[in-house]
């Protein structure tokens, strides 16, 4: 059995990983309140941010799907991995050695799996860099050169060479250490009937990376006329590391232009790729040996999301101060009657992502690595900036193959171009489509709504609204290794749950009472330096009277109280979620995230301040007068039960006369309180 991480180990990778650094190489995040981040979660599809990072304490939780926990939860979630592997991922990434019980180091486990993968990879574009450079790759330097991209240029995208011959690649990497399996797990090598061999052997090849860099795949062309495979490019087939519906080539390369220019252009090619990054257009990414999906626009919509109006998400195309051109997606495909297949694919993907979509074809139907061959660097700006609306694109391509000077050919135009109106799922645009079409074509309204709507029921197209703010996803209950079955279950049951909880009429929770025990056990959550511990000793459950808040008290009592000074943020969530159980997780991630109604800290602006400064003056006073306020009801409580009992028992009864006594000194205990607050408020 393998041995576990040393504890001490594991809590120097939790202060180390910096949360905010690991969410925002895939999410696009932004300030929302003190010391909150939010943006799109990686975890579900949403079009309205319900995704909240609080980096100062190391968590996270989407509103949307339920979701939440500590930056180990993260990359358990983001990697599909064990917490075991998640800790060691952050290790290598923090340079943190770990120790293992029972003797195990890391040396003698040689790392987790997928560390071992990624390693193997890294260790791969290491040898087809140095191959590029040898007497042998003169064919593949000739067919990088001939497409005009000099050494400096393909040495700054990772192009390298895989030698022919049949395990050139095995072998180095098992002097390097690597094992048979690790090089099949990694997709690097395949089994033959005499051993493993190279999978990519006589090709250029490309890295495809995520976006921070880490090497998941290969991409590789053919170069010789004998290469056994004749598929003109291969790519790494799906591994744990690499799935070819989530990645785009070029990603780490276009992030942060993509973020910044709320663009993204996609292209077909590796080489395009290259082409368009030289020619200046440096949002260009491509997708690898699979048509461009739902997946792959996940990941462009969560950098290029736009919230700057606040709780309103803005869709479509807008002008933006400094750029030519702006929150948009331009598909380059080509004007051919494959192009025109691959465009109307796309109307398959989500109606906001749609509303932002262009297509990009250029003259000759040249794609932008030929573009730039022939006309330049201009050319390949020009391709991109003169882009058409998709929708207007498919339409109009439809149209045009009919001659309108006859009736038969409008009524043709009519019944090729209704489908595919039919297929615009929003709503709000169907009908401007309609209408466009209507004109163009010279027919009827009528008739064309007639037709669009007959072919809208036959495909039983669900309407969407790109535009409007959809509601809430209802919570899913955290679960870190269900499977998809399982997790299915377990979505509608919490959705049934909460239906049931939000159509009742007996229970409301706005009320002062419940805003109160909230915001304390968020000051608990979030900052329990600030509390006094003394103060803090009084509470009782008879102060709580919400059940999710008097739960929440008992777990915090069985994390031992309070933390003291030597505990971190990460370990006091680490430690308060342990506590709780998988029941209560879910309301600590919640708690850990809610903004509070207190100042802004004067510290210093990045994603990490006030992480471990300790409590404001502000944060102190606010949670005292919490405090008090529960305190006080705590008194109440126990007064008024009191007099219950003693109204029961009799005011002359032996227990009576004790009772009474007792509620004497409660009262008493409650005018001082007050009298201590409004003292100090004096």
């Amino acid at each position: 059995m393998a041995g576990m991480i040393d504890k001490q180990d594991v809590e120097k990778v939790r202060a180390a990983a910096d949360l905010y650094d690991i969410v925002s190489s895939s999410v696009t995040l932004k300030s929302s309140g003190t010391g909150t981040f939010v943006g799109l979660c990686p975890f579900h599809d949403e079009k309205t941010p319900s995704f909240n990072v609080r980096p100062s304490l190391g968590v996270w939780h989407c509103f949307g799907c339920g979701l939440g926990g500590d930056v180990f939860a993260y990359v358990q979630q983001r990697e599909n991995v064990d917490f075991r592997e998640a800790v060691e991922l952050l290790a290598d990434r923090c340079h943190i050695e770990l120790h293992y019980a029972q003797g195990e180091g890391r040396q003698e486990r040689q790392g987790s799996k997928r560390t071992r993968l990624l390693d193997a990879n890294e260790e791969a574009q290491r040898f087809f860099l140095d191959q590029l450079s040898g007497q042998d790759a003169e064919a593949a330097r000739a067919m990088l050169s001939g497409r005009n991209f000099s050494a400096r240029d393909y040495a700054y995208f990772g192009c390298g060479y895989a030698p022919r011959g049949w395990d050139n690649l095995v072998r180095y990497l098992a002097e390097k250490g690597f094992t048979h399996k690790e090089m099949l797990d990694a997709g690097l090598a395949r089994q033959g009937q005499r051993g493993i061999y190279d999978y990519f052997r006589g090709r250029v090849t490309w890295p495809i990376r995520d976006s921070t860099g880490r090497t998941l795949g290969f991409g590789a062309r053919r170069l010789y006329d004998d290469d056994a495979i004749e598929a003109k490019y291969i790519n790494t087939p799906d591994t744990a590391l690499y799935r070819k519906t989530q990645v785009l080539y070029g990603l780490d390369l276009a992030k942060k232009a993509i973020v910044a220019k709320r663009q993204a252009v996609i292209v077909e090619g590796y080489t395009d790729v290259m082409a368009c990054h030289l020619a200046g257009i440096d949002t260009a990414v491509a997708t690898c040996g699979t048509a461009f999906g739902a997946e792959h626009a996940k990941i462009v919509r969560r950098l290029i999301s736009d919230d700057s109006l606040g709780a309103v998400q803005l869709v479509g195309p807008r002008k933006v101060a400094g750029q030519q051109l702006s929150s948009r997606i331009v598909f380059t495909f080509d004007g051919d009657a494959a192009g025109q297949k691959a465009a109307v694919h796309a109307f398959g993907l989500d109606s906001a992502f749609l509303s932002q979509t262009f297509v990009a074809v250029a003259q000759d139907n040249l794609d932008p690595c030929d573009l730039r061959i022939r006309h330049g660097d201009e050319a390949v700006r020009s391709l991109v900036t003169n882009a058409k609306p998709l929708y207007d694109f498919v339409i109009d391509a439809a149209i045009e193959r009919f001659d309108m000077s006859y009736t038969t050919g409008q009524m043709g135009a009519v019944k090729a171009v209704a489908p595919l109106i039919a297929q615009i799922r929003d709503k709000s645009l169907l009908d401007i489509y309609t209408r466009k079409a209507t004109r163009r074509i010279g027919v009827d309204l009528d008739l064309m709504r007639g037709e669009v709507s007959s072919a809208r029921r036959g495909m039983h197209i669900v309407p969407d609204d790109a535009y409007s703010t959809p509601r809430r996803r209802d919570p899913m209950p955290s679960s870190s290794r269900a499977g998809e079955d399982g997790r299915a279950e377990m979505v509608r049951r919490g959705r049934i749950q909460r239906q049931d909880a939000a159509q009742q009429s007996y229970h409301r929770i706005d009320d002062a009472v419940f805003i109160c025990e909230q915001q304390f056990m968020a000051m608990v959550v979030q900052q329990p330096a600030a509390i006094d511990p003394a103060s803090f000793a009084q509470l009782t459950l008879m102060n709580f009277i919400t059940p999710v808040f008097r739960s929440l008290f008992q777990a915090i009592a069985a994390a031992g109280g309070l933390p003291g000074k030597e505990v971190t943020q990460g370990l006091w969530m680490h430690e308060i979620s342990k506590a709780a159980g998988p029941l209560l997780q879910s309301v600590v991630d919640e708690l850990a995230v809610m903004p509070l109604p207190l100042p802004a800290p004067s510290t210093g602006g990045g994603a990490d301040a006030h992480a471990d400064s300790g409590p404001t003056q502000d944060e102190v006073r606010y949670a005292a007068e919490l405090l008090v306020r529960l305190i006080d009801l705590g008194y109440m409580r126990r007064i008024g039960a009191a007099k219950r009992r003693m109204a029961q028992l009799g005011p002359d009864s032996p227990q009576g006369i004790a009772l009474l006594g007792d509620i004497a000194g409660l009262e008493k205990a409650r005018r001082d309180l007050r009298d201590q607050v409004f003292g100090n408020a004096v």
